[in-house]
């Protein structure tokens, strides 16, 4: 037999040497893929945070950020950004004028995640509302339009994560969660578990491939039973859990795909004690790309500037802030690009009072401004036309 087939042997020598390669193989990738989910097991309470923003972050790498621009955007609910035909109206207002961009919410003040989330957290407390549809699908459409698209995030009013994760949330001295005037549970804002999931969500949706992400409610609360509130920060002050907060995002995603921008209380341009919610700017300008202050006319309390209605002089209020606030901007990383009023609190925001607003923005800083109007109703008026 060995004569008639002389390479019989060496075959089978050759197909036993290949199984064993094999079988070795696949049990090294096995092995090497336990050690890693041990690893990340024992480094953090939190592993199924760490497997997702690690997914997040091989999503974003291979994307460049944009160039920058001066944004002129407004904002939008995932309500109307998901519905194709407003979506339209939008866009058909964008082209028209000197608008350029938009910012849209993909986890809002309820806490509710927005969009189809593959995140274990999200999913397995069901903090999942999918009003965007598909979003890499709607970011495509409005970049084909060259329009810039931000993502709204709020971070520490979250009261739906609040009630799903208690040993994460502010209690009350009386017992159970603290809740604000509206009723709302609040996560603490010193937890950095808390962190770790804004940021595990974050990543997901810069891999959609949005321009920016916007973090709004970046502070504490404001309202309610305040004496009953329980601080766990240690020995330290709210503006510097803000601070640390600012610069874990820093660390985290200064390298992505996407811009940086904080929402901040339009004070904050002029106060610079913390205003009780722990914002200042001093804490936030060399952590992110773009802080966007509040400026609402109609949110400035009577007697500002010695105005008994201050909304009724939207631009003497915005060049009082943009003055005071700009020394804090010199020589770090970020620019000012504020929210402007477009809604009718106070009085009758015209064409008149939204350019007065967008005139002063714009004699200041070139980064741009921001609409907001809750309700999303928008019009050309005080826009200049294209």
């Amino acid at each position: 037999m060995n004569q008639k087939h002389p390479f019989l042997y060496l075959i089978i020598a050759v197909g036993v040497f290949l199984s064993a390669s094999f079988f070795i193989f696949v049990n090294w990738q096995k092995t090497n893929f336990l050690q890693n989910d041990l690893l990340f097991s024992e480094s953090s309470s939190n592993f199924f945070l760490q497997k997702n923003i690690i997914s997040a972050r091989s999503r974003f790498e291979v994307r460049q950020k944009p160039e920058k621009r001066t944004v002129k955007g407004l904002y939008l609910t995932a309500y109307f950004a998901g519905s194709p035909k407003t979506m339209d109206n939008i866009i058909s207002l964008i082209d028209s004028t000197e608008l350029n961009a938009v910012v849209i919410d993909v986890k809002d003040y309820s806490g509710k995640v927005l969009y189809d989330s593959n995140l274990e957290l999200v999913n397995e407390f069901a903090l999942e509302s999918n009003r965007l549809g598909d979003v890499e699908e709607l970011i495509k459409k409005l970049h084909e339009h060259d329009i810039y698209v931000i993502a709204r995030q709020t971070v520490f009013q979250d009261p739906i994560l609040a009630e799903k994760k208690p040993e994460w949330s502010f209690k009350s001295k009386n017992g159970g969660l603290w809740r604000d005037n509206k009723g709302l549970a609040w996560v603490d804002a010193s937890k950095e578990d808390v962190w770790q999931y804004d940021l595990a969500i974050a990543k997901e949706v810069i891999g959609f491939g949005f321009d920016e992400i916007n973090f709004d409610y970046v502070r504490f609360p404001t309202d309610g039973h305040m004496s009953l509130l329980v601080y766990d920060n240690g020995d330290k002050e709210k503006s510097e859990v803000m601070h640390d907060f600012f610069v874990f995002l820093n660390e985290n995603l200064a390298e992505s795909s996407a811009y940086i921008s904080l929402d901040l209380f339009g004070f904050a341009m002029e106060r610079h004690d913390g205003m009780g919610i722990g914002q200042r700017l001093e804490d936030a300008v060399d952590e992110v790309d773009y802080i966007c202050p509040m400026m609402y006319p109609s949110h400035y309390p009577v007697g500002h500037l010695g105005f008994a209605n201050p909304a009724d002089h939207p631009a003497e209020v915005i060049e009082n802030g943009m003055k005071k606030g700009l020394p804090y901007f010199e020589d770090t990383k970020a620019q000012v690009r504020p929210w402007i009023q477009d809604f009718n609190i106070g009085a009758v925001y015209d064409a008149n009072k939204i350019r007065a607003q967008i005139d002063m923005v714009e004699k200041y800083t070139d980064a741009g401004w921001m609409l907001w109007n809750a309700a999303n109703r928008y019009s050309m008026a005080g826009l200049r036309l294209e």
